[in-house]
């Protein structure tokens, strides 16, 4: 894949509003269903015909994500540190993740196996959660440098809620990997935030408004 800002962009996006819903998980019984849907769609879209494909053809539904694009890099003080850590250990894990032919085919592997299952289940249906979680276990957890994940205890000792947060985190390498395929690398963040922001300020202006 060709280096790209408007793919750079979806992915960052989709990274984003990832790790939001993982906030959200770990703090609320909320369904989160139609978010959580376009999240977990994004992982197991294998063969995209364009890279917004990945979100389900819309850029209407990476709105949250270009919004905390802007929030988090723009010049205000609206920053969610929380938030930071969890992109920052994301595309850490991503890195190890890509230096690790062994886990990287075994990805593929599993998540090709998984689109039997997708025939008979919907990708937000707990037996799909449950397996996108032992995926990420499998594949993702054994490269190291885990991810601390804060939310209420009571909500975080469910192994519902935790199989929901594992794939979230999931679906969330998945967009760092589009990050990278499309040339975005940590010093993006330096050398390229005026760029970013002001391509995720125009991708978001071109929506409809609420």
């Amino acid at each position: 894949m060709q280096a790209s800002l408007e793919t750079q962009i979806y992915a960052l996006a989709g990274l984003c509003q990832a790790a939001k819903l993982v906030q959200k998980v770990a703090r609320s019984t909320d369904s989160q269903q139609a978010q959580l849907e376009i999240i977990l769609n994004s992982v197991i879209n294998l063969n995209p015909a364009t890279p917004l494909d990945i979100y389900g053809g819309d850029l209407t539904n990476l709105r949250e994500g270009l919004q905390l694009i802007i929030e988090q890099l723009g010049d205000t003080p609206k920053k969610d540190v929380e938030l930071t850590r969890y992109l920052v250990g994301v595309l850490a894990l991503e890195r190890r993740l890509n230096k690790n032919r062994d886990n990287m085919a075994e990805l593929g592997k599993q998540l090709s196996q998984l689109e039997r299952q997708l025939q008979h289940f919907s990708v937000t249906d707990d037996t799909i959660i449950g397996k996108l979680a032992d995926i990420y276990t499998d594949c993702i957890s054994s490269l190291g440098a885990r991810i601390q994940i804060y939310g209420q205890p009571e909500l975080l000792s469910q192994s519902s809620v935790q199989q929901k947060v594992r794939a979230l985190l999931l679906a969330a390498i998945r967009s760092a990997v589009l990050w990278r395929q499309a040339g975005g690398s940590r010093l993006n963040f330096i050398f390229k935030r005026r760029k970013i922001l002001a391509a995720a300020k125009a991708a978001l202006a071109s929506l409809p408004a609420l």
